[in-house]
C-alpha cells in the first residue's frame, strides 16, 4: 500500500492548510547556519595553513561570528522589508484599480479563470463569487497577476533567526580553540563536518533527494570551502 506525505480527513486538510499559511523561517536558519559554519571554518583553516597562531584564529573566528552574522541579518531584514514593502504597494494599486476601473479588473479576472479552463455559466458564477469580496479580489489578483505570496515573513524574526543559526553554527569551529584542546584543528574539522551534514539533512525538506545525500552534499561544500582555505592560507604563510 502506497504511504502518502499526510492524511486527507476533513480535519487533516483543514490543519495541514493553516499550518502551510503561517510564516516559515526554517529557510533562514538553514541559511545562516550553513554560511555561519563556512565562513568561520574558512577562517580557521585558512590561518591554521598559514602556521599562525591560535589566537589569531580565536580573534578573527570572533570577529567574524559578530560582524558577519550581523552583516547576514541585516541583508535578510532588508531583503525581507523590501519583500512585504513590496506586497503592500501592490496591494495599493489594486486597491486603487478596483475602485477606479472595476469593469477592468473583473475583466482580469475573467480571464484569469479562462486560462483555468472555466467557461460558460461557471465561469461567470466563479467571476461574481470572487469579485463580490474586495478583499478576496485583491488577493486573487496579488496572486494570479504579479506572482506573489500573501504569507509575508517578519523581517525582524528572519534577521533574527539569521544571525542566531549562523552564531550558534559557526562557534562551533572555534570551540576547541577556545577551551585550548589538543588536536583543536582535527576536532574543529570533525565538528564542523558534522554541523555541515546536519544542516545539509535538515535542507532535504525542500527537495526530492534523500536526507543523506543532501547531507553528503552541504558536507563537500563546506570541506572544499575549507580546502580552498586552507590552501591559500598554506601558499601565502611566508608573506605574514
Amino acid at each position: 500500500m502506497t504511504k502518502l506525505e499526510h492524511e486527507h480527513t476533513i480535519e487533516a486538510i483543514t490543519e495541514r492548510l493553516a499550518q502551510e499559511h503561517r510564516p516559515n523561517y526554517l529557510r533562514d536558519w538553514i541559511y545562516g547556519g550553513i554560511d555561519g559554519a563556512v565562513t568561520t571554518f574558512a577562517i580557521v583553516a585558512g590561518v591554521v595553513g598559514a602556521n599562525l597562531s591560535s589566537s589569531i584564529i580565536i580573534v578573527l573566528g570572533l570577529a567574524n561570528l559578530l560582524a558577519d552574522g550581523f552583516s547576514m541579518a541585516a541583508g535578510n531584514y532588508s531583503g525581507t522589508k523590501a519583500e512585504v514593502d513590496d506586497l503592500k504597494r501592490l496591494r495599493r494599486i489594486e486597491e486603487k484599480h478596483i475602485h477606479h476601473a472595476p469593469d477592468g479588473e473583473r475583466e482580469e479576472i475573467r480571464q484569469i479563470l479562462m486560462g483555468k479552463g472555466l467557461s460558460g455559466d461557471a465561469l461567470e458564477d466563479a467571476v461574481a463569487a470572487i469579485t463580490a469580496d474586495e478583499e478576496l479580489w485583491i488577493n486573487t489578483m496579488l496572486v494570479e497577476e504579479y506572482g506573489v505570496t500573501l504569507n509575508s515573513r517578519s523581517p525582524t524574526r528572519s534577521a533574527i533567526s539569521t544571525f542566531v543559526a549562523f552564531f550558534l553554527c559557526g562557534a562551533v569551529p572555534l570551540l576547541p580553540f577556545l577551551v585550548q584542546l589538543d588536536n583543536a584543528f582535527v576536532l574543529a574539522t570533525g565538528l564542523t563536518a558534522i554541523v555541515f551534514f546536519a544542516i545539509g539533512s535538515a535542507k532535504s525538506r525542500w527537495s526530492l533527494a534523500a536526507w543523506w545525500w543532501s547531507g553528503l552534499e552541504t558536507l563537500v561544500i563546506g570541506l572544499v570551502a575549507a580546502g580552498v582555505a586552507y590552501s591559500i592560507g598554506y601558499l601565502l604563510k611566508g608573506l605574514v
